[in-house]
């Protein structure tokens, strides 16, 4: 029996803002020197599969995670991968944002002059049909926010799941499936 494709999701080393807590959508900043030091340490946490392809949200920290882990000639960035666009809630803290919004839920609500969930989730769509079109082994680098959308799409959930799947930096999951194409399953969980 063959096995079935795996989807390999990496989330970006550390930022600054990751380290403050603030939404970074859009904003193109860089790996701190920490964030570099475990985007190198994710080669050795990958397995030595032939991934068909080796995507990447467009953004600096994911691209660059995906060069220090070892595919920076392979790195295929898709605008669909791209991290959730916060508008006026870029550079924002969760904290911040509930000063003004007590009942806020990104899941739920989205971002003001941004992304709505149900946007979020198309994008998220595209790319799980282009994967489940390809039938093999896929490595992602992007973000938090959207690579928690697409495992909840994946999973056939509404945006609103994707609250409940955390993703640390440098963290690696695995999505896949348990018996058949029919049967999409989370097989690993972010591994630090």
């Amino acid at each position: 029996m063959n096995r079935l494709p795996q989807i390999w999701l990496v989330r970006h080393g550390e930022t600054a803002w990751s380290v403050s807590r603030q939404h970074t959508g859009r904003t193109d900043i860089s790996l701190t020197e920490a964030g570099e030091a475990a985007a190198k340490r994710i080669a050795e946490r990958l397995p030595s599969l032939d991934f068909t392809a080796v995507w990447s949200s467009p953004s600096i920290r994911a691209r660059r995670t995906g060069e220090l882990t070892g595919f920076a000639t392979r790195l295929v960035p898709a605008d669909d991968l791209a991290e959730w666009d916060y508008a006026a809630y870029e550079g924002r803290t969760r904290k911040e944002i509930l000063a003004d919004r007590p009942d806020w839920n990104l899941f739920r609500d989205g971002c003001p002059q941004g992304e709505t969930p149900e946007a979020v989730a198309a994008r998220a769509d595209r790319v799980i049909a282009s994967l489940r079109g390809r039938n093999a082994d896929v490595l992602i680098f992007s973000s938090a926010h959207i690579l928690r959308v697409l495992t909840a799409r994946w999973l056939g959930l509404p945006v609103g799941a994707a609250a409940h799947f955390l993703l640390d930096t440098a963290s690696i999951s695995v999505l896949g499936y348990e018996h058949d194409g029919d049967e999409p399953v989370i097989r690993s969980w972010n591994q630090s």
